[in-house]
């Protein structure tokens, strides 16, 4: 292995630490806490909330769940008031959700507790890191999109 390839998988493997670090520390939120929501159900509501009516075909997908466990945390969902399920009129078979009111407002609740987070943590930071961090937002950004369609 020639020393840049090293340095790719090193640097490869801290970025990969670090992003999972932040994802665990930003996942729990006091309201999805006060919520009773585990992270997966966390997970749904709010990519509920940001693609819209979704069918539940294409949420178990996105999520990377099966079925039967997402049928549980939609049912779960629904007896808390915060998603709706309804049938496909066009085919009986499928069915759609959708975000209540209430878990709209939920979702942006978490939302902000998660910025507010990150924000506080940002204010830690010497201004140089400040700038080093947005300067390598459009970095980030692609590498998010080149991730989205991997699967394990």
């Amino acid at each position: 292995m020639s020393p840049a390839a090293a340095l790719d998988i090193d640097t490869a493997a801290r970025l990969r630490v670090a992003i999972g670090r932040l994802s665990r520390r930003l996942r729990t939120t006091a309201a999805g806490s006060a919520a009773g929501l585990t992270p997966t159900r966390i997970s749904v509501l709010l990519t509920v909330v940001r693609e819209g009516p979704i069918r539940l075909s294409a949420l178990a997908e996105s999520e990377s769940l099966n079925p039967t466990m997402l049928s549980r945390i939609i049912a779960d969902l629904v007896d808390a008031g915060l998603l709706a399920r309804t049938s496909d009129d066009s085919d009986r078979r499928a069915a759609w959700v959708a975000a209540t009111q209430d878990g709209r407002g939920l979702a942006q609740r978490m939302r902000r507790e998660r910025t507010d987070a990150v924000n506080e943590a940002l204010e830690g930071l010497a201004p140089a890191d400040r700038r080093l961090l947005e300067k390598a937002l459009p970095a980030l950004e692609e590498l998010a999109e080149q991730l989205k369609d991997r699967r394990p």
